[in-house]
């Protein structure tokens, strides 16, 4: 190991002296850092180019066919267009490290993946939900058709606080691992989470129904299905001064490519607006950078986005903003917003248009709803169990 700056010392002869280890590297707080620099420059030395997008994604580009090595830490997913190109990679990381190669991927990271001869791809988490489960006793819970009841109206006065609030936190934070593959649960989640300061009883009860719901809906999942056009379509959402806490409102939105959401968010404002135009707008904003990182990923992966991409928002008066070249005085205290937006618009980079609130799909990101229309709008965002798919 290098000796660290400032304490740097020579050998009688001038050479240079490294550290000897009386402790495995593996099980150093840095061995992480140390193992993924490594491999990185292992990487870019057979070729590849580390991502500007995400620092764990390389990409090796040639002629013939296009790789992608995916990493977090000592996992490593392997991708790409040709499969003699994937093999002969990795006999390159055999020959310099010691791995295990488990053939096609099944399990990553505590998410199941699950393939189809008509091309479609499952993610889910079973196994990882059961075990949340078992952990908090509820593997025989009564199961429910919706996350939180849907006249919901949580509060951080409300209800007795917790004596121990260690084992609402590990579950909360055990939640929200598993919005990975279940964007339907996302704002249940966020808003449990919000109470993990000083949590209470009836936050509890909340927490305890999202658990019922995930017992009766183990086998749902995340679908990719393939699509003939494959264009970056979001949807933007937001409740208006919902929380009756600090009077915030929440900001709720997914980014479709193809048929299939690719990322989603359900998260309070930092501020808060005066006015619904002016809370979805700042929802606008949020999509309008979400799919600005988008297509850049995309463009490193070789990818594109057939069609302009397109934002969708429920509220005309932001949309009218959106393309507006005039600043209206009610927006002048979001003017950084307005202009981001603007701009994309202006250069031809962002459509923005309006669509029916019945058909607005990121309602599910930002508030409760009914049973029918929760169900509706989770089919919407691909999550369906594991048997309906053929």
């Amino acid at each position: 190991m290098q000796q660290p700056l400032g304490f740097v010392q020579h050998g009688s002869n001038g050479e240079k002296l490294v550290c000897h280890l009386t402790k495995a590297l593996y099980g150093l707080r840095q061995a992480p850092r140390a193992w993924f620099d490594k491999l990185k420059q292992f990487l870019i030395s057979t070729g590849f180019i580390i991502s500007k997008s995400d620092a764990s994604l390389f990409v090796r580009s040639s002629s013939d066919y296009t790789l992608y090595v995916l990493v977090y830490v000592d996992d490593i997913v392997i991708t790409g267009s040709s499969i003699d190109g994937i093999d002969c990679f990795v006999q390159q990381l055999h020959k310099k490290f010691a791995l295990k190669d488990m053939g096609d991927l099944h399990y990553f990271l505590g998410i199941e993946v699950n393939r189809f001869s008509s091309g479609c791809l499952h993610l889910s988490q079973c196994k990882y939900v059961r075990e949340l489960l078992a952990r908090a006793s509820m593997s025989t819970a009564k199961s429910v058709h919706t996350p939180m009841v849907s006249s919901s109206m949580l509060s951080k006065d409300e209800g007795e606080y917790l004596a121990d609030p260690t084992e609402y936190r590990s579950l909360a934070g055990a939640l929200q691992y598993i919005v990975l593959t279940r964007p339907d649960i996302a704002y249940a989640v966020n808003r449990v989470c919000q109470f993990m300061h000083a949590p209470t009883n009836l936050h509890m009860v909340a927490l305890k129904r999202i658990l019922r719901y995930l017992r009766g809906t183990l086998s749902y999942g995340l679908l990719f299905r393939p699509s003939e056009r494959l264009s970056l379509v979001g949807y933007a959402d937001a409740n208006w001064g919902l929380d009756f806490d600090d009077r915030r409102s929440t900001t709720g939105f997914c980014v479709y490519y193809g048929h299939t959401p690719i990322s989603w968010c359900s998260k309070k404002q930092q501020v808060v607006s005066r006015s619904t135009a002016e809370a979805e707008y700042r929802s606008l904003a949020a999509a309008t950078s979400d799919v600005a990182w988008l297509t850049s990923l995309l463009a490193e992966l070789k990818l594109s986005s057939v069609d302009s991409p397109t934002v969708w928002c429920d509220n005309s008066g932001a949309v009218a903003v959106a393309a507006n070249p005039v600043l209206h005085s009610k927006f002048k205290h979001v003017e950084l917003d307005l202009f981001f937006v603007r701009e994309k618009v202006a250069s031809g980079e962002l459509v923005v248009g309006e669509v029916p609130a019945c058909d607005q799909v990121a309602d599910i990101l930002t508030k409760p709803l009914s049973v029918s229309i929760f169900t509706r709008f989770r089919n919407s965002l691909r999550v369906v169990p594991l048997e309906e798919v053929g």
